[in-house]
């Protein structure tokens, strides 16, 4: 159930950290400057974690953009790609202009046709004009950056990226819902829940309008993979997130 943030607020004042177990559709990064040896480390991260189920997590992504996140781009868009792995969110977009940034060598290559990319430690002034940008899209980043200074320099750049009205869609590992799998991936470094982020987004200038505690399951690296087929309807029955859900869905405008 989407929440009204007004209320979600209000409601969710310095409430618990409480740890909540786990299933992922994740893209694991690092963003900041990184040494030329551990940028080769998080190549082989990613084929390690990710190579041999590469296709379904393709698969798996085409569907969610298809199926619920195209709603929140338009055909004309210029659409920023936020720690986009290998590219599983902005190949399969449909905007006018799309952009991937990420730290990881392999990017490039795999970002896809026409898809614009940028190599950046994301915390520092971003390689985008002011007020260019109609869509921020960011999944399973922000709980890899090294510390909540990195997040809000991180936020301010995307504001400072986005038209008036742009929006930042924000997917996530929500700590409240994972006990000790939320540190069962090394490179998970910040701790993050829904209501946190809802806090940093208001901070950093954002108007938040739609908060999911809980949307997506936990992890395509381990564990679940559910048929291809499965997903539409998961999509589409939101009380399944209520069970299967371990990851927080926020949207929310440049105010």
């Amino acid at each position: 159930m989407a929440l009204n943030p007004d209320e979600y607020r209000k409601m969710n004042t310095l409430e618990d950290l409480s740890l909540g177990d786990a299933i992922e559709f994740s893209r694991h990064q690092h963003a900041r400057p990184l040494g030329t040896e551990t940028l080769q480390d998080l190549g082989k991260e990613y084929q390690q974690r990710f190579a041999a189920r590469a296709p379904y997590r393709d698969s798996v992504w085409q569907v969610l953009v298809r199926d619920f996140f195209q709603q929140y781009v338009d055909s004309s868009a210029t659409v920023l790609d936020l720690g986009s792995g290998w590219g599983e969110f902005i190949r399969h977009i449909h905007a006018h202009r799309r952009i991937a940034m990420d730290l990881n060598p392999d990017m490039p290559s795999r970002a896809g046709s026409g898809v614009e990319t940028i190599l950046q430690d994301c915390s520092q002034t971003w390689e985008v004009s002011d007020s260019s940008l109609d869509v921020v899209f960011t999944s399973n980043f922000f709980e890899h950056l090294p510390d909540k200074d990195a997040l809000r320099r991180t936020l301010q750049e995307a504001r400072r990226c986005l038209k008036d009205g742009g929006r930042i869609i924000c997917l996530g590992p929500n700590i409240r819902f994972l006990h000790g799998a939320y540190w069962d991936f090394w490179d998970h470094l910040l701790p993050l829940t829904d209501r946190s982020m809802v806090e940093i987004l208001t901070l950093t200038g954002f108007a938040v309008e739609r908060v999911e505690p809980k949307f997506l399951p936990y992890s395509m690296s381990q564990g679940f993979t559910p048929p291809i087929g499965f997903i539409p309807l998961y999509i589409r029955l939101p009380f399944l997130w209520r069970i299967l859900g371990k990851q927080f869905l926020l949207v929310a405008r440049r105010a």
